[in-house]
């Protein structure tokens, strides 16, 4: 039932979005000649205009397809298939241009063109976005369900059915389990791992996840060969889930498959290019416009006591290597201390410094650092080396976070850890961005900065 609900709706999906592009071409060529020019298109009326319109339409669902927009998106990011909806409408267009061009077919207008695809992506998008947060409810309310069955009772069985219970929008529905003995927090267990053929065949489920701790591995062959048998999909966490990234790299040398299990997606030079070019163009645009502040409060700083304007520390930065972070000073001239973090109530600020402090204006030098390459506008914030010398000894995989820029604010920051806080809590949410990052989750990080989040009274000297 499942499925062929899923074949309808993919055909529904399809058919939507193939009469967006349609109407988009009217739409497009209605700006470009009665808005733009005060002319009625002739094209538009034209049978040749209409057949050029729908085998351009259709060309553009079958690469949409290839670009994998219509694959199920029970538990992908809704964002993940916004760029490949531009990219693949914008690689049509441009087809459709060179194709027009060198065949002579019609003289159609490139602006047109270009209203077009800007057009259909923005609305083809928007339905996907709606589409996506529509399905999300009523799979909450329990509608268009998946019925799985957890291979396994160990620490990552119950991990998956908890993070199924905190995540209903998947509408994943953890029938029970299978395992040799029961335990409690997972559900029904419905038989042994010699039993899974009986369970499987008298049973409609439309997908097994394979959760079983190491010493269980002797049962892989019997349940694939099983599943296989009975037609049934299945899932794989694998025994080093906890060490897994959320986006590996594949690889293989002949029968041997090979994981990079420090994958990240500012390993893509694609990616880190448009981070880069992203942190140059802002960091460049933010110096100049805050330039006037930076005086004003550079001026305060000289004010409210002796000692520079400018407070100058090493921190430690990508692939380990060390770099000189700037800040405007808000404190008083003291002995230096290279391992302390500044408290809510730190006798050794300034008044001035703990304004400037309160609202991060401290930070605005950091731009300059941005500019240099030294740091990011969004990442990991930088560790002084005698915390880094530490944490890496007491912390898994702290030095995950020295994998990519560090940066003036970030995923951890925005959720409350600043300063003196947890520092495992705040790796975990570091290490949640590197292995999730996205261009989408990079504004989400600085909207909640801008909107609130930047006002602190603890942050490291």
């Amino acid at each position: 039932m499942l499925k062929r609900n899923r074949v309808m709706f993919r055909a529904l999906n399809i058919a939507s979005d193939m009469c967006i592009i349609l109407l988009s071409s009217y739409i497009a060529w209605w700006l470009r000649y009665d808005v733009l020019n005060g002319i009625r298109s002739v094209y538009a009326q034209s049978s040749l205009f209409v057949l050029i319109v729908i085998v351009y339409s259709m060309f553009n669902i079958l690469v949409l397809d290839l670009f994998d927009v219509y694959q199920p998106q029970r538990i992908k990011r809704i964002g993940s298939n916004m760029p490949r909806i531009f990219l693949a409408n914008g690689i049509c267009s441009l087809l459709l241009i060179v194709v027009l061009y060198l065949y002579k077919i019609v003289n159609m207008s490139r602006l047109a063109i270009g209203i077009w695809w800007t057009l259909a992506s923005i609305l083809i998008c928007g339905k996907h976005i709606l589409l996506h947060y529509a399905l999300r409810e009523l799979r909450k309310r329990g509608y268009n369900l998946r019925h799985y069955v957890v291979i396994g009772n160990g620490h990552l069985a119950h991990q998956y059915v908890e993070n199924v219970r905190k995540n209903p929008f998947t509408g994943i529905a953890v029938d029970g389990y299978i395992s040799a003995v029961e335990k409690p927090g997972l559900g029904k267990c419905l038989g042994s791992y010699e039993q899974l053929e009986q369970i499987l065949s008298s049973n409609q489920y439309d997908g097994l996840v394979i959760a079983m701790e190491p010493h269980y591995v002797r049962f892989m062959t019997m349940i694939l060969e099983t599943a296989d048998k009975e037609g049934i999909q299945v899932e794989l966490i694998p025994f080093y889930n906890d060490y897994y990234p959320s986006f590996p790299t594949f690889d293989s040398i002949g029968s041997s498959k090979l994981i990079d299990l420090r994958a990240t997606p500012l390993n893509q030079p694609g990616n880190a290019m448009l981070k880069r070019t992203i942190d140059i163009v802002s960091s460049a645009l933010l110096l100049f416009i805050l330039s006037p502040v930076m005086l004003i409060v550079a001026v305060g700083v000289k004010l409210s006591g002796p000692g520079p304007v400018i407070f100058k520390q090493e921190r430690i930065g990508k692939n380990k290597k060390p770099f000189t972070m700037y800040k405007f000073r808000s404190m008083r001239l003291t002995e230096t201390e290279d391992t302390g973090w500044s408290k809510d109530i730190d006798p050794r600020r300034t008044k001035f410094g703990s304004f400037i402090r309160k609202y991060s204006i401290d930070e605005f030098p950091q731009f300059w650092n941005v500019l240099k390459g030294d740091m990011s506008l969004i990442g990991p914030r930088p560790e002084i080396p005698y915390h880094v010398l530490h944490f890496k000894e007491e912390i898994p995989r702290y030095l995950v976070r020295q994998q990519v820029r560090p940066g003036i604010t970030g995923w951890a920051q925005v959720n409350g850890l600043r300063g003196d806080t947890s520092i495992e809590e705040r790796v975990k949410y570091d290490i949640d961005y590197i292995e999730n990052w996205t261009l989408g989750f990079d504004i989400r990080i600085t909207f909640r900065t801008i909107f609130g989040a930047m006002v602190n009274d603890e942050e490291l000297l």
